[in-house]
């Protein structure tokens, strides 16, 4: 179960479209932001509507 959502990233504040699949279950990883480059630490939450992404700073 792949799925575009929109996340924001917490250095910048510009959201962006990613892929999220949810086949795996809930899990942390690691993305760079498209606009600024920074490293966002995105979880994702697999929920009946899909897939959720709660990102925060790397450095938090």
């Amino acid at each position: 179960m792949i799925e575009e959502v929109t996340i924001h990233c917490p250095y910048c504040g510009e959201s962006f479209t990613t892929l999220a699949d949810g086949s795996a279950g809930d899990q942390a990883y690691i993305e760079d932001c498209q606009v600024c480059c920074r490293p966002i630490e995105c979880r994702l939450t697999v929920t009946p509507d899909g897939p959720v992404i709660d990102t925060r700073r790397d450095d938090e």
